[in-house]
């Protein structure tokens, strides 16, 4: 199930409501932030004890 353009505008228009536009730009950052430490984590291989 794949979303749609119109659901995108109303999650987008959700957020925008709920964070306000002052903090949009802060919380894009820390995602992306949080979705780049997360693909680092999964190619790092994992330590042997």
């Amino acid at each position: 199930m794949a979303i749609g353009t119109q659901e995108l505008i109303l999650i987008l228009f959700i957020v925008l409501l709920l964070f306000g536009a002052k903090k949009l730009p802060e919380l894009a950052r820390a995602m992306g932030l949080s979705v780049r430490e997360f693909k680092k984590g999964m190619q790092e291989e994992p330590k042997k004890k």
